[in-house]
């Protein structure tokens, strides 16, 4: 269960990071620069605890799906992105693959 919520946390970091990105204009402004490494750092700090626990491909996965939808979700909801039902659809096919690689990891233990 710790491994999980270590994920959790470090989802979030990575999300935190990329909206730094967002954030900095450019590595134009000072504050959101400095934190898109320290949100990144905790990142790459966290993972090697949750790999040791949970299977590489499925954390990876996760990862990376998950921050994926989040940002996607920050990028139409706070950064007025574009939004469409292809980009909909695209997101609810990313979820379904991450619950896919979770449900064939927890059928072989």
């Amino acid at each position: 269960m710790q491994a999980w919520l270590l994920l959790a946390l470090a989802i979030a970091l990575e999300v935190a990071g990329t909206t730094s990105m967002k954030l900095s204009d450019g590595m134009h402004k000072i504050f959101p620069t400095i934190m898109i490494f320290v949100f990144y750092g905790l990142t790459f700090a966290i993972m090697p605890f949750v790999i040791k626990k949970i299977e590489m491909g499925t954390v990876y996965a996760i990862w990376a799906g998950a921050g994926t939808v989040l940002v996607t979700f920050i990028g139409i909801w706070y950064f007025k992105e574009s939004s469409s039902t292809i980009k909909l659809m695209s997101i609810g096919l990313i979820c379904i693959g991450v619950i896919g690689l979770n449900l064939v990891e927890t059928s072989t233990r």
